[in-house]
């Protein structure tokens, strides 16, 4: 029988975090507090707030014109278009430290829209559209996450669902906005999933990294409560903090540029 010791076990390699937020407070722009060199697959096109990061490529799908920068995933055809992204799984494991899917709440509203102009009159979705979405998603996420010696982030709009507890007395919970069939088991495949806030009297950005009866959130990585966005990444205990390294060599003629060090 071949085990691991859990006491080798590191909770900062390979890490998945989700961050969730209201549009406008600063999940694209968290990009720029990742160490190392990273690839963003937007899935909103909404890349242009990372202009001037040195330290980050935008995957752009091939099929799009080149001079159209602000253009870089097919929003029309969302099923085609994540086929192309996987296929580059290789590449994108051997030349970055971190991979970012920027938003998987834009990514289900797209693929619903696909599907509707396939029905019968051209608009409204089916009812097998809803659970082949289950079934798809799961899947996606899933190869994704299964990408090997990459660090990924992934950022979803923020949604408001009614719960009842067992008292019978019902309240609203924040959580990121996809389907429940699919957002339960895609959270629970994530070591951090937070709720990006902005601090109303000081305009500054934080983390809520605790759950509770009206926030969905978890930190499995350290014990932290709540962070300052742009510490978000700096794990604690000595034990879990990576050895400082150079981000990985680019390769061939598409590949990444070396950035600075972790």
């Amino acid at each position: 029988m071949k085990v691991t010791s859990a006491s080798k076990l590191s909770r900062t390699k390979n890490w998945r975090i989700v961050i969730y937020g209201k549009p406008g407070v600063g999940k694209t722009s968290s990009i720029k507090f990742l160490k190392g060199k990273s690839l963003v697959l937007s899935l909103d096109n909404s890349q242009r707030v990372l202009s001037g990061l040195p330290n980050v490529d935008v995957w752009k799908d091939p099929d799009l014109p080149e001079e159209e920068d602000e253009l870089s995933f097919d929003r029309e055809h969302p099923s085609d278009s994540i086929v192309k992204f996987m296929r580059d799984e290789k590449e994108i494991c051997d030349n970055y430290d971190n991979l970012v899917i920027d938003n998987v709440s834009s990514f289900q509203k797209d693929w619903f829209v696909e599907q509707g102009r396939k029905s019968k009159n051209g608009i409204r979705n089916e009812i097998g559209d809803y659970s082949s979405w289950t079934n798809y998603f799961a899947r996606i996420i899933t190869s994704i996450y299964l990408f090997r010696n990459i660090n990924i982030l992934v950022t979803a709009w923020e949604g408001v669902e009614e719960v009842t507890a067992d008292s019978g007395q019902s309240f609203q919970r924040y959580t990121p906005e996809l389907r429940d069939s699919v957002r339960d088991g895609f959270l629970g495949l994530s070591n951090i999933v937070g709720r990006l806030v902005i601090n109303p009297s000081t305009g500054g950005r934080g983390v809520i990294l605790e759950g509770n009866d009206t926030v969905f959130a978890k930190n499995q990585i350290d014990t932290r409560k709540a962070s300052a966005i742009e510490d978000l990444f700096k794990f604690g205990g000595a034990s879990d903090v990576p050895t400082p390294s150079v981000p990985k060599q680019a390769s061939g003629s598409g590949a990444a540029k070396a950035g600075s060090g972790k």
